[in-house]
Order: structure tokens, then sequence, then C-alpha cells
């Protein structure tokens, strides 16, 4: 049975949601409709999702249009949930992009769209509420050519726009059409040299190759709570979408994008399964199946290529992991490709306290929801508090409800902060003998060189010592301590693009023990990296702009003051149009002020795009704070947090 993995994208409050449920309705495999404002949607499932009314996490339903299986993954619409939607992109085969016939081309539609385009993930795009008042066709699909992509191309048409009695019929392509599907077809482009337009098969089938290939983007108008247009849309995910395809007889391959917990803390794995077949009672790297369910195929006895499987039995598996080679990954793949998907980490911090004082359970909840977000890390801090990475204040107060609802916690969350990073200036090294020290003090003996890294290459350690002359335990000891402590630089934030090479060790075979390693390195790593001397930088958004001719020297002095870096791409009588980049932190002051400086006419986009440099530190300065970096007060540190 041929298989497609879709997925449904939106801006929120688009209706995607809605399209999910209205699709289950219409293919038989729901024999009621739910609600959004009702919580009864079969995708919404988390009492969070069905009270707030919004998706939250990533859910997966199926459905059948004739021998074609599809499978259906829901995913959030508001841009704070971006890592959930960056999983679901790894697994999918085509996406539909819901659109408001009514709000009309949205920023996060934008940004989704991007991505979409530059991943070439063969896409549909979904006009949702034709039968709202406002809603428009004609103006909105030229928005959608100016705004997302040219490649657009309307294969449907509605009748009473903006009405309750708004209908949707197919509609033919015309000259226009053939001529954008000839920018890439050949047999079309021939056509028409020879003055001839292709018929509606030729244009049909040309059409379904460059969907395939990420070039055109068929436009379907419909409403989803009416039910219009959704058998046309059902018909091109049958016909314009490519399937799913693998190898049974290859070795097994697949990625797990989401995971679920049971009442007693047991994980439910969702993998979709690229190549090779996974049975119940099978041992993979991360342990030995015990429950397996194929979505879509009650009773199946094992998953097949194509197919998304729900998996028991892995206690320590994670999202982003990969069956297959047995290596756990950060993010999950971009569509197809197992390689990871091009969205900036979170740029918002916040520290949290647990209500009665009970950190231990408090930092347990917050390490158990990471492991279902990894984009949403969470680290000690000295003192015994907890911080974690987001992406906006709803996912902050999602997180809070989480862990009041889940885990019985009730947490206090300081005012979000920005979270800036540090890199390496130049070279430090520094070590310290176990013979320099009272038999009181660390049995081991540890030299580290810091030096700058490649640009984007993260946290590197190597050796230059020999692996043998520590025993396995204590390598893994140093090396595990010092990638944690370089979540703390020379001024409190986490270094990244940097290299540890350890270029001294030594043991005392009766008396050292993986303690005196773990205590040394953070001291020794933090002399080195003082020695080494870096600069601070702070996250950045590369933005777009649209304002009207009369506003935009009022709008640029305003991006001034913001700390923006401003191209004028394109100016006229009507309008201007600007990009650039600014702060990450001054983003929201910018968008509370655009609406007023431009009548409400701004067309605004902006998306997390690398940093700038804030300051340096001269190489060889103390720092003040964190891991000291004299010996004494080291040790009283290690006292007081008791390590």
């Amino acid at each position: 049975m041929p298989t497609v993995n879709i997925g449904i994208l939106a801006h929120v409050d688009a209706g995607k949601t809605s399209l999910t449920e209205r699709l289950l309705f219409e293919t038989g495999t729901i024999g009621r409709l739910g609600s959004v404002d009702a919580g009864t949607t079969q995708t919404d499932r988390g009492e969070l999702e069905r009270r707030r009314g919004i998706t939250i996490k990533t859910a997966v339903a199926a459905f059948s249009v004739g021998d074609l299986r599809v499978n259906l993954i829901d995913t959030p619409g508001h841009s704070d949930f971006v890592a959930e939607v960056e999983r679901a992109l790894g697994v999918l085969d085509g996406a539909v992009l819901v659109l408001s016939a009514v709000e009309g081309v949205q920023a996060h539609t934008r940004r989704l769209m991007k991505t979409l385009r530059r991943l070439r993930v063969p896409t549909l795009l979904f006009v949702n509420k034709v039968d709202r008042v406002g809603a428009r066709q004609d103006g909105l699909l030229a928005d959608v050519r100016r705004l997302l992509t040219p490649g657009a191309i309307a294969v449907s048409e509605v009748e009473g726009v903006g009405t309750k009695a708004a209908r949707v019929r197919p509609s033919d392509l015309d000259l226009s059409d053939a001529e954008r599907l000839a920018e890439y077809d050949e047999a079309v482009l021939a056509a028409l040299v020879e003055d001839r337009l292709p018929d509606e098969g030729e244009l049909r089938a040309a059409l379904a190759r460059q969907t395939a290939l990420g070039h055109a983007y068929p436009v379907y108008f419909g409403s989803a709570i009416t039910g219009v247009g959704v058998a046309e849309l059902v018909g091109g995910v049958r016909e314009l979408l490519p399937h799913a395809a693998g190898d049974a007889g290859a070795e097994t391959r697949g990625t797990v994008f989401a995971i679920e917990r049971g009442r007693a803390g047991d994980k439910t794995a969702y993998v979709r399964l690229r190549d090779g077949v996974l049975r119940t009672r099978d041992r993979t790297g991360f342990g030995t199946i015990t429950g397996l369910e194929v979505v879509g195929l009650p009773g199946a006895a094992e998953a097949r290529p194509g197919d998304i499987a729900k998996v028991r039995g892995l206690p320590g598996i994670r999202v982003g992991d990969r069956f297959g080679t047995g290596e756990a990954a950060d993010t999950a793949g971009t569509a197809g490709t197992d390689t990871a998907a091009d969205f900036a980490r979170p740029s918002l911090e916040t520290v949290v306290r647990a209500a009665d004082g009970d950190r231990t359970r408090l930092h347990a909840a917050l390490v158990e929801m990471a492991d279902q977000d990894p984009l949403i890390r969470t680290r000690a801090l000295p003192g015994g508090e907890s911080s974690v990475l987001l992406y906006g204040e709803v996912q902050k107060e999602v997180v809070a409800a989480t862990l009041a609802d889940v885990y019985g916690v009730e947490a206090v969350f300081e005012p979000s902060r920005t979270v800036y990073i540090e890199r390496p200036v130049g070279v430090g090294e520094y070590g310290e003998n176990m013979n320099h020290f009272p038999s009181t003090r660390f049995r081991a003996t540890l030299g580290f060189r810091v030096t700058p890294g490649a640009p984007g290459s993260g946290r590197v350690f190597r050796y230059e010592t020999e692996l043998g002359a520590l025993p396995p335990v204590y390598h893994r000891a140093t090396e595990e301590t010092v990638l944690r402590t370089l979540e703390q630089g020379l001024d409190g934030w986490a270094v990244t693009d940097v290299v540890v090479t350890m270029v001294r060790s030594g043991f005392c075979s009766v008396t050292s023990v993986a303690g005196d390693f773990r205590k040394l390195a953070p001291y020794v790593l933090m002399r080195a990296l003082t020695e080494a001397g870096t600069e601070v930088y702070e996250p950045c958004h590369a933005f777009e702009l649209d304002v009207p001719a009369d506003t935009g020297p009022a709008v640029l002095s305003a991006l001034v003051a913001a700390q923006a870096e401003v191209e004028v791409s394109a100016g006229g009588s009507q309008s201007w149009s600007l990009h650039g980049n600014l702060p990450a932190r001054t983003v929201q002051d910018v968008e509370k002020t655009l609406p007023a400086l431009t009548r409400g006419e701004a067309v605004w986009l902006s998306q997390a795009a690398g940093d700038r440099l804030v300051r340096s530190r001269p190489a060889g300065r103390e720092r003040t704070d964190g891991n000291p970096t004299d010996l004494d007060e080291y040790l009283r540190y290690l006292a007081l947090e008791k390590m």
C-alpha cells in the first residue's frame, strides 16, 4: 500500500487544526467533527492544548484515499514552538501550508514558506476561510506570488468569496500557468515555442513533476469549517505529492521526531522509517523494542519504509535519535535527508524556581521536558537554580502550565533575558600537576589548551596526550566535565566555536579517582580560557519590511534607534522596502512601534539569524562570576557546592 507523509503547517489561527479535523472526517476516519473551541479535536489531545485552543505538540493521524495511505502530521502554528515544526520537516514527503483568505500572508507563513522552498519540500497551498467576511481571492493570489513564491498556480477558484454561500470548483490551467511551468519544463516550453498551448493533461502532468521537485506550488481555495474545497485538496494530495520510498531489505534507518510519556513515565517514540523493517523484540542501539504500533495500520506486525511507528521499550531514547546509526542528534532532519534544519536555537533564557523550594524535583521535571524537546535546553546554575532556554513568552507560559499539570511543580519564572554567547579570542594554555598539591587536594594532573574553533563548529574536545595514558573512566569524566563547564564562560555565557585540547594528564594508580578529574577540570579550563580571552556576542534577527513611502523616514529613524543595520533595497513613490538585521532584544519594541508609525500598513518579517559582537574581554583578565579562577576561592566554591 503506497504511503505519503504530509505535514500541515500554518501561522497560528489560520485554521490548520480545523483543516486536519475536516480531512479526517471527509475521508471517513472519524465519524463526527471535533471543534478547536470546544477542545474536541483528534490531534490536540493534551489538556493544555484543549484549554488554550492551540497546537503545542506534533500529533499524527492517518487516513486513506483509495489505495493511498496518508499519514498526517499536525504541527504547532505559533512561532514559539518552531522546534516542533523543525522536527516535522525531517519526516515529510510533502506539506500543506494553510493561509487565511481574510488575514492573508502573515509573518510566520512567510518564514515557513521560505524554509519549505529552501528544502524543496513538495507543498500544496490551501487558502482557508473563503466563506468569511473580508475573504479575498485574486488579490490574495497576487500576494502569494509576490510574498511567498512566483511558482504559485491556482488549481481551484471560488464563487461567492466572502459569503456563507461560497463554493469552490476546479479551474483549468491557462496560458499564464503554462508560462510559469515552462520555466522548468522543457516539454511545455517546446509547445509554447511552437505557439501551441499544451492540453490540460499535459499541463497537469507537468504540474505534478514540478510540484515534486519544489518548483511549482498548487493553490487550493476552501473552508475547513464548511468543507468546501477540501475534496479538491485531497485529490491534490493523491495526485501531486510524491509517495514515500525506501528499501525494506536495507539496513534499518529512521528518525525519532516526537516522544510521548504515559502516566507511569514510560516513553513512546514516534519513528519515521526510511529503510529496513522494525518489529517487536528487535534489538536496536537504544535497547530492545517491547511494543510497536504502525500509525494507520492497526494490528500490523512490522513497520516498513515510509511508515510512522509508535515504538515502546526504549527508556533512553530522545527526540532526534536515529535508528541505524546509534547516534543521537540535537535536532531532527530536514525533509527527506536526515540532516539538520536551519532553525536558530532559542534566544531567550529564564531562571526558574520551585515555589516550595524543592530544587531537585523541579530540575528533574525540566530535564524530562527537555528530553522531549531538545531545543528547550535546561541547565543547573551556580547556587542550585535552574534555567530554561525558550523561543518566546507563550512557550514560557506553556512550560509553567506543564510543570504544574503534569509534574505537580508550581514554578516561579524570572523575566526572560536575551541569551548571549562567548567565543575565544586567542590561545590560552594552563595545567596543574598533582604533585604540587597537598595530598588532601586533587590526585590528578591536567593541562588544557583553548583555541578558537571554526564558525558554527560548537564545542570540540581533543587529545594531544595518548589515549591510553589515563584509564577510560578518567578520560570520560574529564571530557564530560569540560563540555559541561563551557556552558558558562568568562562573562557567564555559554562558550561556543571553541577547541579544548588535553595537553597534559596524569594520575596515581593508588589514590586517584574520577572525582579528582571532575573537580580539577573546571579550574584548569577556566584558567586556560582566561588566558585566551573571550568575546561576547548577542543574537540578531534578519528582517524585511515594506512601509508606505511617506512613513519611510520615521521608520528608518526608529530602526536606527533600535540599533538596526538597515539597507533600503527598493524605494518609490508608493512604498519603501527595507531589510537588514537588528539585535533580538529590540525586535519586540520595533514590532510594537511600527503600527503607529505606518498607520498599520507595515508588512514585517523577522527571524533569528546569526549574532554580532557586543564586547571583548582582554586575554588574561580575571572573571568575577561563576567558576572562580583563584585556586583557594575555587576550593571554597567546591566545598560550598558539595561537589
